[in-house]
């Protein structure tokens, strides 16, 4: 069944700019990511500058890759679906302007600020109070044409992928001005509202959520858009899909604890951490399945179409690193994780293995329908790009699980008479070449980005500024 609708239907032009700017951002972040596993296994690299130092450049990172790459990701792709599943144009383009602007400039905002040392020393919300507000400012935004889009929507149904986009809209905003609550002591200086175990409890039930809503149910959302379009096929069950979702933003925001395991954190509240942390498992594997079984009779596309590879390959990524946090949420298991580079493999699972492979399945699904091309410059380039990826992640991962259960235990080993078997430098050479082998995925993933950039400047390129338009101006969309 198809509608048809007014010409000039779609406001597509912020979409193609977050999507551009989402590979712009992607290949600063990476690139500093790669430059900062480096300076772990040559810390010349530090250079001896106190901008230049890893502990200054690590937020800048975090930053440019959740908020600047993954933000980026996110909006394009909501700002996409939500049209096309409301089948409506978005309620204000000066709005979305004024969202695209906005962001662009928080982030420039943190480019200046977190080099110079000026830092909450917040995990995620690192941000000095100034910027931290015009974020609020601009997130609201985001929320007001997302939600009035759905509002003004020609459809009586409200597609799944609309509801992750609106909680993690929604519970982003509400976990950013709860933990960003200071007192302003200078213009870049500010201290938290909150002292102590509660200051640490609200920092964790911020970060675990920025994981939880920021960097999981949003591209959750992208998957139960891209995965059925590139798939051509039906979600597997749109039923389990309401399950996965009500069950998923009921138990995810109650996890934050389990990152505060053996500290001054009451132990009630570190076991309710670790229990909700377990039951999680179930929802988060419900999606992934879902998301797995759209492939049900298509199983076969894989062979020929690498943006599906990107996708799939995403899916299970989520299943294994949603499998991981839990386990790690254990007691017993966390007593040797904590604190090693086991933490750090489990989070880049997640963040190279779903976050940004689903986000460059959806750009690559995107940039030749809002550039009104028929397809990628190069499918080639698609292909060298996915198993850069992917071999990216593997290095990347593998070898900071062997790390970080190498440093549980030297840590951990005690000799007879009850002193430590090994010093903390003996744990630091034993994990050299681990850096080593990290920093090298690393640079195979970023090496990937550099392909992408290139396909889609030469997609962009050739693009007709009038077909482009005719892209916009869709006169028929098909039900989705």
């Amino acid at each position: 069944m198809s509608t048809a609708i007014s010409p000039t239907a779609y406001n597509y032009k912020v979409v193609r700019q977050f999507a551009i700017m989402t590979v712009v951002w992607g290949i600063l972040g990476m690139g500093l990511g790669v430059f900062i596993a480096s300076q772990l296994v040559w810390p010349e690299l530090n250079f001896g500058l106190p901008w230049t130092t890893f502990g200054r450049l690590r937020p800048l990172h975090t930053n440019l890759v959740i908020f600047a790459f993954g933000g980026c990701a996110l909006f394009a792709t909501s700002y996409y679906v939500v049209q096309r599943t409301c089948q409506t144009r978005l309620i204000s383009d000066s709005l979305a302007a004024f969202h695209f602007w906005g962001w662009q400039a928080v982030i420039v905002g943190a480019i200046v600020t977190l080099p110079l040392g000026y830092t909450t020393t917040k995990e995620y919300a690192e941000l000095e109070w100034p910027l931290a507000i015009l974020l609020a400012i601009v997130w609201v935004t985001y929320g007001l044409v997302f939600f009035g889009t759905i509002v003004k929507r020609k459809t009586k149904h409200i597609y799944v992928g609309n509801w992750f986009y609106g909680a993690f809209i929604v519970v982003t905003a509400m976990l950013h001005i709860v933990n960003h609550a200071s007192l302003p002591v200078s213009f870049f200086k500010s201290y938290s509202a909150y002292s102590g175990a509660t200051d640490a409890m609200i920092q964790w039930w911020y970060g675990h959520n920025a994981v939880g809503f920021f960097l999981t149910t949003g591209f959750l959302g992208m998957m139960y858009y891209f995965v059925p379009k590139q798939a051509e096929r039906p979600i597997y069950s749109y039923r389990l899909s309401i399950v996965h979702f009500w069950a998923l933003i009921t138990l995810y925001i109650w996890a934050g604890p389990h990152h505060l395991h053996y500290t001054a954190l009451p132990d009630w509240a570190q076991s309710l951490g670790m229990a909700m942390s377990i039951i999680l498992l179930a929802p988060s594997w419900g999606g992934m399945i879902n998301g797995m079984m759209t492939l049900s009779g298509a199983w076969h596309k894989l062979r020929t179409d690498p943006i599906l590879r990107f996708l799939v390959v995403s899916l299970a990524f989520y299943g294994m690193s949603t499998f991981e946090g839990p386990m790690m949420a254990i007691k017993t298991v966390n007593s040797l994780s904590h604190y090693t580079d086991w933490t750090i493999g489990h989070v880049h699972a997640g963040a190279l293995g779903w976050v940004a492979m689903i986000s460059i399945g959806a750009i690559y699904h995107m940039i030749p329908k809002l550039f009104g091309r028929a397809q990628m410059h190069s499918t080639g380039l698609i292909n060298a790009h996915f198993w850069l990826a992917t071999i990216g992640t593997v290095l990347y991962i593998a070898s900071m699980w062997v790390n970080g259960i190498t440093q549980g235990l030297m840590w951990r080993a005690i000799n007879d008479d009850g002193t430590l078997t090994y010093s903390f430098v003996e744990a630091l050479q034993a994990s050299h070449p681990g850096y080593i082998v990290r920093a090298l995925g690393g640079a195979f993933f970023a090496t990937g980005m550099l392909f992408m950039a290139y396909n889609v400047f030469r997609t962009v390129r050739a693009s007709n500024p009038a077909e482009a338009e005719a892209a916009e101006q869709i006169a028929v969309v098909g039900a989705h």
